[in-house]
């Protein structure tokens, strides 16, 4: 299936993204650091840090929600909750900077961001926790078997006490009187 290989790649373009962000931040805060320039009357040493720290702070983001994606490739299953938050909350970072970046860089930089979105929001529906019946393992409520060896197909884990399923019958047909 193609659901692993999509979550590698997710993984590793989040990896590429950290290391991105934090050197571009770096670079920024150096660039400030060496104008020496005040704007509107902002310390240039404070605004050199806070873009380095920025920078590193959101990097560290990336990196972990890449470990997330990383998570969800190798164990070939749904992320976790604070694993599907993480890549949530990634997908709209990814949405809100494709639409600033489309206007501040161009549309190279859109169409990147639009392919790093387009990549997590599949990790997260072609792991989605509520799997279909093809998905799903005999025995985990579609279609498990219940207490007698019958199949009742109900969603509580057919484990409904061995009462068994009555089949359902069709209603009688309407007569022309």
């Amino acid at each position: 299936m193609v659901r692993r290989p999509v979550a590698w790649v997710a993984a590793i373009v989040l990896f590429v993204e950290a290391i991105g962000i934090a050197l571009l931040n770096w670079f920024l805060g150096v660039v400030v650091d060496r104008q020496d320039m005040s704007l509107a009357g902002l310390d240039s040493d404070m605004m050199s840090v806070s873009s380095k720290v920025g920078g590193l702070v959101f990097g560290l983001y990336f990196a972990l929600c890449g470990v997330a994606a990383l998570l969800v490739a190798v164990r070939d299953r749904a992320p976790g909750l604070f694993g599907r938050i993480l890549l949530i909350s990634a997908a709209v970072v990814h949405g809100l900077l494709g639409a600033f970046t489309v206007g501040l860089v161009g549309w190279g930089a859109f169409v990147f961001m639009m392919v790093a979105l387009g990549l997590i929001v599949f990790t997260l529906l072609a792991f989605d926790r509520g799997a279909g019946p093809a998905d799903a393992a005999p025995g985990d409520g579609v279609g498990g078997k219940d207490g007698n060896g019958g199949t009742d197909g109900d969603m509580n884990g057919g484990t409904n006490g061995g009462t068994g399923g009555s089949p359902v019958t069709a209603p009688p047909t309407p007569s022309a009187s």
